[in-house]
């Protein structure tokens, strides 16, 4: 079984948190029995979640050997230049190494996303703009340090696409079986 879930901001990818206070996690979605999350979304980014009970299909999506596709709408602190765009499409060395080639694109008008609970802040001097990017890796926290390594610090983001599955119309929190694919 494979399970489509738009995860909230601040929920963790997990079902239990011995932190205190406990912090929101998938357990209170009422999801399937038995599924696991196939990769991660940090706490404070949102979007798809795939969860499966099958071990093969897991590994399948979230080795790097596979190159799935992760899509992301990513808010970013101010206004990209072509050359911030281009950086980003190159790859960029981040302390770990250097990235893959990224697609992007500038997004506008803004995508049209369900309101953020807490809402980004806004800053009436400082610009932002939406971009798609789209990476075959799945470093942590690789997006926001792209991002960051060009000067465009992101304050939101949204994983829209994993492969050939996509979040659709699912509002946060909510989830469907996405069936089962081989990728």
């Amino acid at each position: 079984m494979l399970v489509a879930f738009n995860k909230p901001y601040g929920v963790l990818c997990q079902f239990t948190d011995r932190s205190s206070p406990p912090r929101p996690t998938l357990a209170g979605y009422g999801l399937p029995a038995d599924v696991y999350a196939a990769g991660r979304l940090d706490h404070d980014s949102e979007g798809l979640l795939l969860l499966t009970d099958d071990g093969p299909l897991a590994h399948r999506i979230t080795d790097p050997r596979h190159k799935l596709a992760k899509t992301y709408r990513v808010q970013v602190e101010g206004a990209p230049t072509p050359d911030q765009l281009q950086a980003l499409r190159d790859g960029v060395v981040l302390n770990d190494g250097p990235t893959r080639p990224a697609r992007v694109a500038l997004l506008e008008p803004a995508p049209s996303l369900w309101p953020r609970d807490p809402p980004v802040r806004y800053r009436k001097t400082v610009p932002d703009a939406w971009l798609e990017l789209t990476i075959h890796e799945g470093r942590n926290r690789q997006v926001r340090r792209m991002t960051a390594a060009v000067g465009l610090p992101t304050l939101r983001l949204v994983r829209v696409a994993i492969g050939d599955w996509s979040l659709g119309d699912l509002a946060p929190g909510q989830w469907r079986i996405a069936g089962a694919a081989t990728v």
